[in-house]
């Protein structure tokens, strides 16, 4: 699949009475052809129209980002979702608030994202799977697919939002990525931006890597391969890792590299809150904003996801480690737990901190740990 595919997603929800019996349908069209790449729909149960509305943009946008799509219209008869997701209107229900949340995340997933509105006459085919979806909450067919693609054959995620209904874990076997931010550098200790510049590890980072490598030996002793970013601090680290299990492949992954700080590239933080103060206040409050000369959390969360997939397709059933820097890492598990951008600046990873993460192919994400230090003490 193209890295630039571009796609149009056609979504609608609806219940028999309000609140009632509910479901959603998604169709995600390839943007030049308008060929149908996936459809998805899901009977909900007693829901009211907005909730149904707002999931099928859900299940919409989660299709989209399983195919890899990077620029998405999305395109719904719901004046209140396309007003609301546009930022115009204000989301007042407190039982909408979560679902939008949930929608702005996936949005920040792409490169860029639209709505518009349509009416109702455009929207069939979405208007048709939704239609199926409430026969079935109420109990007159079938459940269309539970999130699944109809009339396709082939398993694919379930919708966003519509987690597995069950305390059970899964039966299948996961990837498996167990996340190890490198060992520590000088700057790490002065408390400095250390985003591209390639700063070794200290002594003290390189005992951590070493005792990383032996706490993630006795975790899998079973590893395809140990991947990581090209900066030195990481590569050495991947290295102490891979010896301590007995060899494993060391794969150097570009877009797992540092955010690029610019200007700030080796001050302390005292230095640029001094120097900056306007600049680091806006790269505070949005992920769009980059340091001067620098790269944003938006552009490093575009490369991250693309390394998610790639160890998603490249390693399925399979255990990986992937040692890279605070940014990327804390992006991945922004993701991993659905959580909003506000996680980026919450969430502290220690130099040879450890989380563990495992998906599988329908969509499904369980975060087992998430900074373990253990092993360094």
């Amino acid at each position: 699949m193209s890295r630039r595919l571009r796609v149009l997603v056609e979504a609608d929800g609806g219940a028999r009475g309000n609140p009632g019996p509910a479901g959603y349908g998604a169709v995600v069209r390839e943007a030049n052809t308008g060929e149908v790449l996936a459809e998805r729909a899901e009977a909900l149960g007693v829901a009211t129209n907005n909730v149904a509305e707002y999931s099928g943009l859900l299940a919409g946008l989660q299709a989209a980002a399983d195919l890899g799509a990077v620029e998405v219209e999305v395109r719904m008869d719901s004046k209140l979702v396309v007003e609301q997701m546009s930022g115009r209107w204000q989301i007042k229900h407190p039982g909408l608030r979560p679902l939008a949340a949930q929608a702005a995340t996936l949005v920040r997933r792409f490169d860029q994202v639209t709505f518009t509105w349509i009416p109702r006459e455009r929207n069939r085919h979405a208007d048709a799977l939704a239609n199926k979806a409430m026969d079935a909450a109420a109990g007159k067919t079938d459940p269309p697919g539970n999130g699944q693609p109809v009339g396709k054959g082939q398993p694919a995620a379930p919708a966003a939002g519509s987690p597995r209904r069950s305390w059970e874990p899964p039966a299948t076997t996961p990837t498996r990525l167990i996340l190890v931010r490198h060992g520590a550098t000088e700057l790490t200790a002065q408390r400095r931006y250390s985003g591209r510049g390639d700063v070794p590890l200290s002594d003290v980072g390189l005992a951590q890597a070493r005792a990383t490598g032996v706490r993630v030996a006795a975790l899998a002793p079973s590893v395809a391969a140990v991947v990581t970013s090209p900066l030195s601090r990481c590569t050495r680290t991947a290295e102490e890792i891979s010896a301590a299990l007995d060899g494993a492949p060391v794969e150097v992954e570009p877009d797992l590299v540092e955010c690029d700080f610019g200007a700030w590239e080796g001050r302390t933080f005292a230095d640029v809150r001094a120097q900056w103060p306007d600049e680091m206040d806006a790269w505070l409050g949005s992920t769009e904003e980059a340091p001067p000369g620098g790269e944003s959390f938006r552009a490093v969360a575009t490369r991250v996801r693309r390394v998610m997939a790639m160890l998603q397709k490249g390693y399925p059933e399979s255990t990986v480690v992937v040692v890279s820097h605070v940014s990327p890492l804390k992006i991945l598990l922004r993701d991993a737990l659905g959580a909003g951008d506000a996680f980026l600046h919450r969430l502290y990873l220690d130099p040879a901190g450890l989380s563990i993460v495992d998906t599988w192919p329908d969509g499904g994400v369980a975060v087992r740990s998430v900074n373990e230090t253990a092993h360094l003490a």
